[in-house]
């Protein structure tokens, strides 16, 4: 049985997406959407009256000449002269309108990606790690897709076919008010069909989204994997596994577009009973003699009459089967957008903070003064509260006093953490993959906020500083390493935006990237893409180091840095290391014990808590735990 078996679903309430929807497309374009209002009315009220003229056609033109011996057909070539005009004025205002709502969708859909693409910029972290990227990109695909539908095809035939409605009704009513009567209590019946049958389709189309975006997380996680699942031999049960998500979206989507698909013939064939019985009612009526009652008074019916009615009775019931017919693709659209504005509402990164980080130099009595240039020496603005501000001049001291902290609440993963980093220190990390390594740093870049306890920085808490001030301040070389569509120099510059290509080039050397680089077929300006997958792991990981490197901070993490590297490079790579982190502090997280030797402190965790602090000789005389990881680690050298 599918683990992803679909389960019927609640009909959506799509009233305040639709009201929030509407609001994103008008706004900006009121001008537009009013003379697309204009034009709609103009092609409606054309239709209507081309309809009625058969009416007068018949009655005026036709049946009077009828007989006649050699009838006058000049008041007839000039009434469908006058049809003719009316007809072109109602082609053209079609033509207008679906121009401008071809414009007024495009620009929505790109406000509504611009807006969609600037929040995502302020999630935070942590919703990346709950949602899949293909779920993500779903929202910028798929759900994208159903609104330029709606916007630039249903949303004019929907404008277009309600004044249809409005203008043919009162049509009708000045043709025979006893048939219009007739006609309502009809198309009631319609109205009802269409309710239910749409009714229960919603909570499937709302189900179809969602499906649509597993199952493309699904397939980028594969296309991600897709190494490991050949060296696993895991094909088989990749594709029973999209086989059953698969099934899911065709469930869903088949419930959902069965009712919708029924309804259109549905509805046409009841539009086709109606044409039927509005003849054989007219007729009878007009043999009976009964008076015609009309909005301008009472007078005969007539076959021009009848016959103009059911061609307006057509054009009363179309509208009526193109909406029905058009609910399809709005109830997905809006199923669309309740994704997109449940991505948009979510919550933002919090920041509080009100400390900023500023270039600064020294006067003639050594104190720090705020200037517009890049020094290369730094401090933090601090707002007082008389409204002036004090400069801390940016040392790298980093302080954790008595650090609780969860990714989920109830389940704490570090405890009572206190630790210390002076300026210029090179603080270590290592224990047992889960120990909390990787936590800590994520928590000093406020990648996540702590439960309880103070990060200091410089002897200012963490919380006060902005979140993009405190991240300029960091160097983060990463495990997993990313790489840009773009130049080996756009990926080095990614770290210092205004870097020169001098300095880029200087920063590839101090990370020992430089030879590799000029070996390229392009150099420097060799092409990247697909995350630099031509690229072996460990020279991704030195462009990792120089893309550091290039940015200058004063303190530098380095998160399993050297992990994919062989051991001759790593011994390469140590060196410009070292260089590169000479006058910074340095975290270091690391499982090859051999590469924090030379660490002014070694800090050993264990399930969250630090259990042991010294220096790697200190360490190694007090036969604890550390003492444990490096000789195992020798025994397996």
């Amino acid at each position: 049985m599918p683990r992803f078996k679909p389960a019927a679903q609640k009909p959506q309430d799509f009233k305040g997406t639709a009201r929030r929807l509407l609001r994103l497309i008008t706004e900006g374009r009121k001008g537009r959407m009013a003379l697309v209002a204009v034009m709609i009315v103009l092609s409606a009220v054309a239709g209507t009256v081309s309809s009625m003229f058969i009416q007068s056609l018949l009655d005026d033109y036709v049946l009077p000449m009828l007989g006649q011996p050699s009838p006058d057909f000049t008041p007839l070539v000039r009434a469908l002269t006058t049809v003719g005009a009316v007809y072109v004025v109602g082609m053209l205002s079609t033509l207008v309108y679906n121009q401008i709502m071809v414009g007024v969708a495009q620009g929505a859909l790109k406000n509504i990606r611009d807006g969609m693409f600037a929040h995502m910029q302020t999630l935070p972290i942590r919703y990346f790690d709950t949602h899949t990227h293909g779920d993500v990109m779903s929202h910028y695909t798929n759900d994208i897709d159903t609104l330029e539908q709606m916007i630039s095809q249903s949303l004019p035939n929907l404008l277009s076919s309600s004044v249809t409605i409005v203008t043919v009704f009162f049509g009708m009513l000045k043709l025979s008010v006893w048939i219009t009567l007739f006609t309502l209590l009809f198309v009631f019946l319609m109205l009802q069909v269409t309710k239910r049958m749409m009714g229960r389709s919603g909570g499937y189309f709302a189900a179809q989204q969602k499906a649509l975006g597993e199952l493309n997380g699904y397939i980028e996680e594969m296309i991600q994997g897709q190494r490991v699942v050949k060296v696993f031999c895991h094909e088989e049960a990749a594709k029973r596994e999209f086989d059953e998500r698969n099934e899911a979206l065709r469930s869903n989507a088949a419930r959902a577009n069965e009712i919708a698909n029924i309804l259109m013939p549905v509805m046409g064939n009841l539009s086709n009973l109606q044409y039927v019985l509005i003849a054989i009612i007219g007729g009878a009526l007009a043999i009976a003699g009964v008076p015609n009652l009309t909005i301008t008074g009472t007078g005969t019916l007539t076959l021009g009459i009848i016959s103009a009615f059911l061609v307006l009775s057509k054009n009363f019931s179309r509208p009526i089967t193109q909406i029905s017919q058009q609910m399809n693709s709005v109830i997905m659209a809006l199923a669309g957008a309740e994704r997109i504005f449940r991505l948009m509402d979510e919550e933002g990164e919090p920041d509080g903070g009100t400390v900023t980080l500023v270039n600064v130099r020294t006067d003639g009595d050594g104190n720090l003064r705020e200037t517009p240039e890049r020094t290369g020496l730094w401090a933090w603005k601090c707002p007082r509260e008389d409204g002036g501000a004090e400069l801390v001049r940016l040392a790298g001291d980093v302080r954790f006093f008595g650090v609780d902290f969860g990714y989920v609440p109830g389940k704490t993963v570090l405890h009572d953490v206190s630790l210390f980093a002076k300026p210029g220190q090179k603080i270590a990390f290592v224990g047992a993959t889960g120990a909390g390594k990787t936590t800590i740093t994520n928590l000093i870049n406020r990648f996540y906020d702590i439960a309880d306890g103070k990060i200091r920085y410089d002897g200012v808490n963490i919380n006060r500083i902005k979140k993009a001030d405190l991240r300029r301040s960091l160097g983060i070389v990463l495990q997993d390493v990313h790489l840009f569509t773009g130049t080996i120099m756009d990926n080095i510059r990614y770290g210092k935006l205004e870097a020169t290509d001098e300095e880029c080039v200087a920063a590839a050397k101090l990370a020992n990237a430089h030879d590799f680089i000029t070996r390229l077929p392009d150099g420097y300006q060799t092409m990247v893409s697909g995350d630099g997958g031509r690229l072996s792991q460990g020279q991704r990981q030195l462009l990792s180091i120089a893309r550091a490197a290039v940015a200058d901070p004063p303190v530098m993490i380095l998160d399993e840095a050297t992990s994919s590297i062989d051991t001759r490079t790593e011994a390469i790579v140590q060196r410009g290391m070292d260089r590169l982190m000479q006058g910074r502090t340095v975290f270091v997280i690391a499982h090859r014990l051999s590469t924090v030797r030379n660490a002014n402190a070694i800090l050993v965790l264990d399930q969250g808590r630090v259990i042991e602090r010294g220096s790697h000789d200190e360490l190694i005389a007090q036969h604890g735990r550390y003492y444990q990881l490096y000789t195992g680690a020798f025994e397996l050298e």
